[in-house]
């Protein structure tokens, strides 16, 4: 269902249903029904996008660069 439809989505795409998920949260002219399962799908979405996000910066760190060449190097978040 939804939650398989995301994995083959892109980040792009993911964000712009969030925003469209949103303004219509902020149009405040729906049900309460409907804003709970707007409000969940806005969590979910925004969830899958942080993981993305995570991810992407994940690989950015894990390049670092050495002279003329990048080298891939292991990732501590927690290094002092």
């Amino acid at each position: 269902m939804a939650k398989a439809k995301e994995k083959d989505q892109s980040f792009e795409s993911l964000f712009t249903e969030l925003e469209a998920t949103v303004a219509k949260l902020e149009a405040g002219d729906l049900a309460l029904d409907e804003s709970l399962a707007l409000f969940q799908r806005g969590m979910e979405l925004a969830k899958k996008c942080g993981e993305m996000l995570d991810a992407a910066e994940l690989r950015i760190k894990e390049l670092v660069p050495r002279g003329e060449e990048l080298v891939e190097e292991d990732f501590d978040e927690e290094e002092e």
